[in-house]
C-alpha cells in the first residue's frame, strides 16, 4: 500500500472540513490514502482586521511547507490566493465550486430588507462593507474577525451584540451550518469576491505524478469561472484594501457554452459603485476578465481603487472564506 499523501491545511473548522472533503474525494477517485497535516499561518495568529493583514497571509505558511517538502499538497480557499503565480508551485485542481454567494444570518430570521435602520451588521470583508454602505439601508456596519462559530456567536449566542452578520454561504454549507442562513444574498445586491466558494488544490510543479493524480479532482467549469474572475482582479491590480467583486457563471448560449462575468469596484463608503458585465467562451476566460477590467478602468475604477491605496500588480483582495 502506498504511503499516505500529506495534505497541508489550516486548523480552523472550515479549513479542516474543506481539506477533509478534498482528501476523501482524492482517495475515492484514485485509491491513494491522504493524511491531514495542520499548518498554522500568520493570519491565524493575528487579531487584526482582515483587510489590514496583507496579501496571502492565510496561504504563505502552507506554501512554505510545500516548498520545504514537509507536505505534498495543500488546499486553499481560492479567494485567499495572491493572483501572482508562486514560483515552483502549481494549482493542480479546482474542485466543483460551492455556491459563491454571500449569506445573511440575522436575529429573528430577518432578511436584509427587514433589518431596521441603525441595525448592527458585522462582516470581515471590506468588499461586503462597501456594498452594504452602497445599499443605503442606514445600517451600522461593524468590521469583525474570527472563525465561523465566533462570528455566529455574535448574533445567535447568549452574549450576542450584533443584529446580523454576512458570511460566505459556501463556508457555512461546508461545515453543515447552512440552516442558520436567513437570506442568501442576490448578487445584484452583494456581488461575491473573485473565486469565492472555490478551492485551489496546490502542489509542487515538479511533482509530476502528483500533478497528474490531482487532475482527477479538477472541474473545468469551476476553473473557467475562477480564471475569468481572477483575471479581472489581476488586471485591476487591486490590493487587499480595494473592494473588488466578480462573479462568473457558465450557461448555454446560442453557439455553445458561455461565461457571463459581472464585475464591480466600490468605494469603501459605498458612495461610488461601478458595475459592468461581459460574456465570452470558457476558452477565453482570462481574456474576458481582462477586457472587463479594462472597461471598468476606462470608467474611472482606478480613481476608486486609489482612494485606499494601490497595492500593485499580482495582488489579491484578501478575505478568508470564513
Amino acid at each position: 500500500m502506498s504511503a499516505p499523501l500529506r495534505l497541508g491545511t489550516r486548523g480552523s473548522t472550515l479549513a479542516m472540513a474543506q481539506s477533509g472533503h478534498v482528501a476523501e474525494a482524492l482517495t475515492a477517485a484514485t485509491g491513494r490514502p491522504v493524511e491531514l497535516v495542520e499548518v498554522i499561518t500568520a493570519g491565524d495568529r493575528s487579531s487584526a482586521p482582515v483587510h489590514r493583514l496583507g496579501v496571502g497571509v492565510f496561504v504563505s505558511a502552507l506554501r512554505d511547507a510545500l516548498t520545504a517538502g514537509t507536505i505534498d499538497f495543500a488546499v486553499h480557499s481560492y479567494k485567499d490566493l495572491p493572483t501572482a503565480d508562486a514560483p515552483g508551485l502549481h494549482i493542480a485542481a479546482v474542485p466543483p465550486r460551492q455556491d459563491p454567494r454571500d449569506a445573511l444570518v440575522a436575529q429573528g430570521g430577518r432578511t436584509l430588507a427587514e433589518l431596521p435602520p441603525g441595525a448592527r451588521i458585522g462582516t470581515g470583508a471590506l468588499r461586503r462593507i462597501a456594498q452594504l454602505h452602497a445599499l443605503g439601508l442606514q445600517l451600522e456596519v461593524t468590521p469583525i474577525r474570527g472563525n465561523i462559530d465566533t462570528r455566529l456567536g455574535r448574533v445567535l449566542g447568549p452574549d450576542a451584540d450584533l443584529d446580523a452578520v454576512v458570511l460566505a454561504r459556501a463556508g457555512l454549507a461546508r461545515i453543515g451550518r447552512a440552516d442558520v442562513i436567513t437570506e442568501t444574498l442576490d448578487p445584484m445586491l452583494m456581488l461575491p469576491a473573485p473565486a469565492q466558494g472555490a478551492l485551489a488544490v496546490e502542489c509542487r510543479v515538479d511533482d509530476h505524478d502528483l500533478v497528474e493524480l490531482l487532475a482527477a479532482l479538477d472541474h473545468a467549469p469551476s476553473r473557467a469561472a475562477v480564471v475569468a474572475e481572477r483575471a479581472l482582479l489581476a488586471t485591476l491590480e487591486a490590493g487587499c484594501s480595494a473592494p473588488v467583486a466578480a462573479y462568473g457563471e457558465l450557461a448555454e448560449g446560442e453557439t455553445g457554452e458561455e461565461i457571463y462575468l459581472r464585475g464591480a469596484v466600490i468605494s469603501p463608503d459605498g458612495s461610488r459603485d461601478l458595475r459592468l458585465s461581459r460574456t465570452g467562451t470558457p476558452a477565453d476566460a482570462a481574456e474576458i476578465g481582462k477586457a472587463l477590467a479594462a472597461e471598468l478602468l476606462e470608467l474611472g475604477a482606478d480613481s476608486i481603487l486609489g482612494q485606499e491605496g494601490h497595492a500593485g500588480p499580482g495582488t489579491q483582495q484578501l478575505g478568508s472564506t470564513e
